[in-house]
């Protein structure tokens, strides 16, 4: 597959495995500020105006104005519009000057659809806030691997008003001051004791699958993964993640962490199947982090140095995930 050089015009071969590819620098994006205006999205599934209106209105009252894609509300089926009119709206979010943020109206099927037609180069050229999760996992993933630029795994827009509402407070504050307190993890049992520290890399767990092989999925050498699903039988997963061990991915981790597996079953067979995964590679377990498909679902970015710790049960982020703006431009 091949892409071209913006700067050059020429064109470049992309390379052809995950042990061939080095982590791109890591791009912050600039914090919000009062008065910006974000951008609305979306990239997989459709959704009602209905739904919508409840997060777009939180927006606003938190003093943000809110631009809506063109096709936000298009339909095709199981889809929000064709590949091309998403891609559009995805494009002319981050060719906008005047958006600082792109929010995802919701998750669904269809950003795979989309990853291999993305001009990254725009992206790189102008960094911002991106924020997303359950589909939206594929996205979040390609822009890290192919930028370097730090993405949020975070609420989208539909589920604003819907579910916690810590949920919503905790977005905005890491987004508006740029970092992250730490998480405690005390609600889960440490299944494997121990420390790491490595690059936060994670998402919904059949979207990581899915990414295996391509390359839109960022290095997870030394990474400490987070994990979260909904909806698939016990059976389905430890079909994914019989995959990731076959495959070598999970010998690359230094922790791994359990988020939410709403409607996936006892969450004690959960546990003994990723012990199972995890016992004989000499890496800390954790669970409790409330990630994902629950009602809490606290914003995490996708690319930052982190540090987990079992004895204490928290996931530390150590430096900051986006940046102060000198200029409101």
């Amino acid at each position: 597959m091949e892409g071209k050089d913006r700067k050059t015009g020429t064109e470049t071969q992309l390379p052809a495995s995950h042990s061939e590819r080095r982590r791109a620098p890591i791009i912050k994006p600039s914090r919000l500020m009062p008065g910006d205006q974000v951008g609305v999205i979306s990239p997989a599934g459709p959704v009602n105006e209905s739904d919508l209106l409840p997060g777009i209105k939180l927006l606003e009252s938190a003093g943000f104005k809110v631009r809506l894609a063109p096709h936000v509300y298009d339909r095709q089926g199981y889809l929000a519009g064709n590949d091309e009119a998403r891609l559009s709206d995805f494009h002319s979010m981050f060719r906008n000057p005047d958006v600082k943020a792109v929010f995802c109206a919701r998750g669904g099927y269809g950003s795979l659809r989309l990853i291999d037609k993305i001009d990254y180069g725009l992206i790189l050229e102008n960094p911002k806030i991106f924020v997303g999760y359950s589909d939206i996992t594929a996205l979040l993933m390609a822009i890290h691997a192919k930028t370097g630029l730090i993405t949020f795994h975070g609420p989208v827009v539909r589920d604003f008003s819907t579910k916690d509402p810590r949920n919503w407070q905790n977005l905005i504050r890491v987004l508006s001051l740029g970092n992250v307190q730490a998480l405690c993890l005390r609600e889960g049992p440490p299944l494997i004791h121990g420390k790491a520290a490595g690059p936060l890399i994670g998402g919904n767990l059949s979207l990581i699958c899915h990414l295996i092989g391509t390359p839109f999925l960022p290095s997870l050498d030394g990474s400490i993964m987070f994990l979260e699903e909904k909806g698939e039988s016990l059976y389905r997963l430890d079909r994914m993640l019989t995959h990731l061990s076959l495959t070598g991915q999970l010998k690359r981790l230094s922790g791994l962490i359990a988020g939410e597996f709403e409607q996936c079953g006892e969450r004690s067979s959960v546990n003994r199947l990723l012990m199972r995964f995890s016992q004989d590679l000499g890496i800390p377990l954790a669970t409790g982090l409330r990630s994902g498909h629950g009602m809490q679902n606290l914003t995490l970015p996708i690319g930052l140095i982190s540090e987990l710790d079992t004895n204490l049960m928290t996931l530390s982020i150590t430096e900051a995930c986006a940046v102060e703006r000198t200029t409101r431009s």
